[in-house]
C-alpha cells in the first residue's frame, strides 16, 4: 500500500509513534513561526526553558497582528520580540513587511518540509506541497528549542478536483464549497489533501487559499502536490533550489474521498455567522451592503490585488460603501505601485490599509452598527470585526470588487468576461525587512528589551486529589477562541499582560464571567462540541488558568484548543453520554472524587452534581506522555522537570 503526500511528509519526520489514526506521534520540526499577537508569550516561554538557541533550520518572528500603536503596548511588544529574536537565532520580519502566512509561502516555505506556527492558519504553507500546523506557542517554544511536536496521527481526506474554475469563480469559492460539505467538524482529527486533474489549473496562490481555510474545517492541515506549478512559483520567487516533487503514491489509500467538480462551481459566500453557512451568491443578490474588506492572510496575494484591481479599473465605490484592502505583503504592495494596479484601487475609492491583518482580527475598520460586511477573509465569527451585530459575510475578491461598485451583493459572473490579467512570471525580490539573528558569538551582546506591559506567565499547579467546585460558566456547541478570549483594539495590546487580559475573558457570551470567576476562586467550565474551534490563540487556556479554572467539561474538543489546555494545567474531560449534558447547569456545585488518580491512571471519571444528585460518567482521553503533563501542572513544569 502506498503512502500519501502528507503519510510521506510525516513519515520522513517521525520520531517516535506509530502511523495508525488515533495513535499520538512525534514529529521532527523544520521551520517555526509566530506572530505578534501570540509570539511575546511563545518566546517568554522560550526563555523559561533556557535554551540558548533555537535548534531549528529555520524560525522567523512575524509583526503583523498588533500593529496599530494607540499606545505604548504594542510597540513594546514589538521591540521585546525582535531583541529576543535577535539574541536566539530568529529572524525577525517587521512591521510592514506583510502577514506571516503570504511572507512565509513567498520567502521560506519548502515542499516535503515540516512547520508549526503560533497561528491557526499556518496550514497556509500546505499550499506549496508543506506540512504547516497550527499549534500553541508553547508547543513552537518546545519545538524551536529541539523538542518533538506531538499530535494524534491524522486520517487523511481527498477531496478529488475536476475540471476548471470558471470567469470570476475564485479558489474562495472551492474551499467555500468544501466547508458546505463537510462543515466547520467535518476535518477534525485529519488532513484534507487535494488531488485530481484539476489541482493542475490552480496556481499556487489559489491552492494556499484552500489550504488556509481548511482551518475553518478543523483540520490538522491541508496539502497539495508539489508539481510543476509549485516549481514555477518558487522559479519566480528566485527559490527553485528548494523545490522537490510530491505526490500520491497511486496506490495510496484514504479514510475518505469527496469530488468538487470545478467547472459546477459558482461564487459562493459565508453567511453570519460561520464558516461553514454557506449559500450561493446568487441568492443573496441585491442585498444592500455597508462594508467591503479585501486582504487577509486568505486572500492577499499578487494574483487577487491584480483581480481586484481590474474589476475596479475605471470604476467608482459605491457612495454607500468604505473598501478597504490590505496587501499581503511588501513585495505585493510594491509590485502593484509598481504595475499600476494600485493606482487604480485607489482611484476606485478604496482605502489602502497597511500589509497587516488588520480588520480580519478586528484590529480596525469595524463596520457600522448592525452593518453588512463583505469580506474576503477567513472567519465571520460573531463580534471578531469589532462590532458585535454586524452581519459578516465571506467572500471571494471577486465577489467582494463586484458588490463595492454596485452597494450590493452581485453575483461576479453576470458580469460578463472577466478581465485578462497580466500575472508575473518573476516577483520583485527584497528581503531588506527581514532582520537576520546575532551570531552565537555576538548573541551575549544583545539585550532583550521588556515593557512595563509584559507580565510574568502564570504557573500551572498540579492538580488536587479530589475536585470540589463550582460549575462557573455553561457554554453550547462551536465555542470559539475568539468567544473565550476575543481579539480586537481593545484586547490585543493586553496579550502579553495576562491579569488585565482576563478581565476580557467569555465576556462575548457572560460579561460577568472574568468577576465571578475571580470571587469565586475559578471552577469548571462545561461546553458543547467543538469547544475552542478557531484560533492557535493558547490565551484561551493561559486566561483561564489565571482565573483559577481546573478541568473544562465538553461533549468534544477542538484539536489545538485540546492541546493548549494541556499544556498549561487545565484538565479537558469528555462526556461519556452527551444528554447528560442536561444534567448540569451554571452554578451547580460538583465532585470528581479520586481527580487526580483518574488523570493519573484511569481513563474515566464520575462527576458528581451535588445539587440534583445526578452522576455523570466522563472520558480522560489522554495519552501517557499528556497525564505527565497534567500530574505536574503543565508543560513548562513537565520540561524543567525532565530537563534536570
Amino acid at each position: 500500500m502506498g503512502y500519501t503526500i502528507a503519510q510521506k511528509i510525516i513519515k520522513n519526520h517521525l520520531l517516535s509513534g506509530d502511523m495508525t489514526p488515533g495513535c499520538e506521534i512525534a514529529l521532527k520540526i523544520d521551520q517555526t513561526l509566530t506572530q505578534d499577537a501570540t509570539g511575546t508569550m511563545a518566546y517568554l516561554q522560550f526563555e523559561a526553558m533556557g535554551t540558548d538557541r533555537v535548534k531549528t533550520e529555520l524560525s522567523v518572528a512575524y509583526i503583523d497582528h498588533n500593529t496599530l500603536q494607540a499606545g505604548f503596548e504594542n510597540a513594546d511588544d514589538h521591540r521585546y520580540i525582535q531583541t529576543v529574536a535577535k539574541k536566539h537565532g530568529i529572524r525577525f520580519s517587521r512591521p510592514g513587511n506583510g502577514i506571516c502566512h503570504q511572507v512565509h509561502l513567498e520567502r521560506f516555505g519548502a515542499p516535503g518540509k515540516t512547520l508549526i506556527g503560533s497561528d491557526s492558519h499556518t496550514p497556509t504553507a500546505g499550499g506549496i506541497g508543506m506540512l504547516g500546523m497550527g499549534a500553541g506557542g508553547l508547543d513552537v517554544a518546545v519545538s524551536m528549542g529541539g523538542g518533538a511536536y506531538y499530535i494524534t496521527m491524522p486520517k487523511i481526506i481527498k477531496i478529488n478536483l475536476v475540471g476548471k474554475l470558471s470567469d470570476y469563480v475564485g479558489a474562495k469559492d472551492v474551499i467555500l464549497e468544501v466547508l458546505r460539505m463537510l462543515g466547520v467538524k467535518g476535518g477534525v482529527g485529519s488532513i484534507i489533501e487535494y488531488g485530481g486533474e484539476g489541482v493542475k489549473t490552480l496556481t499556487v496562490p489559489q491552492r494556499a487559499t484552500i489550504t488556509n481555510m481548511g482551518a475553518e474545517l478543523g483540520a490538522t492541515s491541508s496539502v497539495f502536490p508539489s508539481d510543476e506549478i509549485t516549481l514555477e512559483f518558487l522559479k519566480a520567487q528566485e527559490r527553485e533550489d528548494v523545490y522537490v516533487p510530491l505526490c500520491a503514491d497511486e496506490d495510496a489509500v484514504y479514510d475518505a474521498e469527496y469530488t468538487v467538480d470545478l467547472s459546477l462551481l459558482r461564487p459562493l459566500a459565508a453567511c453570519p455567522h460561520s464558516p461553514d453557512n454557506v449559500k450561493a451568491v446568487a441568492e443573496l443578490t441585491g442585498m444592500k451592503i455597508n462594508q467591503v474588506c479585501i486582504g487577509s492572510c486568505t486572500n492577499s496575494s499578487m494574483l487577487d490585488m491584480l483581480t481586484v484591481a481590474a474589476i475596479l479599473k475605471g470604476k467608482t465605490v459605491h457612495p454607500d460603501v468604505s473598501l478597504s484592502i490590505s496587501p499581503g505583503s511588501k513585495q505585493v504592495y510594491t509590485m502593484l505601485a509598481e504595475c499600476g494596479a494600485l493606482a487604480d484601487l485607489i482611484s476606485a475609492g478604496a482605502r489602502i490599509l497597511e500589509c497587516a491583518c488588520g480588520p480580519c482580527i478586528g484590529m480596525g475598520f469595524s463596520p457600522k452598527s448592525a452593518g453588512v460586511s463583505l469580506r474576503t477573509f477567513n472567519r465571520n465569527f460573531l463580534a471578531r470585526s469589532g462590532t458585535k451585530d454586524a452581519e459578516v459575510y465571506l467572500v471571494s475578491p471577486e465577489t467582494a470588487a463586484a458588490s463595492a461598485i454596485a452597494g450590493v451583493f452581485v453575483d461576479p459572473t453576470t458580469l460578463g468576461a472577466a478581465p485578462v490579467l497580466n500575472f508575473p512570471t518573476k516577483f520583485k525580490i527584497n528581503d531588506n525587512l527581514i532582520e537576520m539573528p546575532a551570531t552565537p558569538d555576538e548573541a551575549g551582546d544583545v539585550v532583550v528589551e521588556r515593557g512595563p506591559n509584559i507580565k510574568p506567565i502564570p504557573a500551572g499547579k498540579a492538580p488536587d486529589d479530589s475536585l470540589s467546585c463550582e460549575l462557573i460558566l455553561k457554554v453550547g456547541d462551536n465555542i470559539t477562541t475568539d468567544h473565550i478570549m476575543p481579539a480586537g483594539t481593545k484586547v490585543l495590546p493586553y496579550r502579553s499582560n495576562v491579569p488585565k487580559l482576563s478581565e476580557f475573558c467569555f465576556t462575548v457570551c457572560d460579561k460577568d464571567f472574568p468577576k465571578r470567576a475571580t470571587e469565586k476562586g475559578g471552577g469548571i467550565i462545561l461546553g458543547g462540541s467543538n469547544y475552542g474551534q478557531g484560533s492557535s490563540r493558547e490565551h484561551a487556556a493561559l486566561v483561564p488558568l489565571y482565573l483559577g479554572i481546573k478541568a473544562v467539561v465538553a461533549k468534544s474538543f477542538a484539536r489545538i484548543h485540546v492541546a493548549n489546555l494541556i499544556n498549561f494545567g487545565i484538565v479537558p474531560m469528555t462526556l461519556a453520554h452527551e444528554e447528560d449534558y442536561d444534567k448540569l447547569a451554571e452554578g451547580d456545585e460538583i465532585y470528581v472524587e479520586g481527580f487526580r488518580e483518574a488523570i493519573e491512571k484511569a481513563g474515566t471519571a464520575v462527576l458528581v452534581n451535588r445539587k440534583n444528585g445526578a452522576r455523570v460518567p466522563l472520558n480522560l482521553n489522554l495519552t501517557a506522555r499528556q497525564r505527565s503533563i497534567l500530574l505536574a501542572g503543565g508543560m513548562l513544569n513537565y520540561t524543567k522537570n525532565n530537563s534536570n
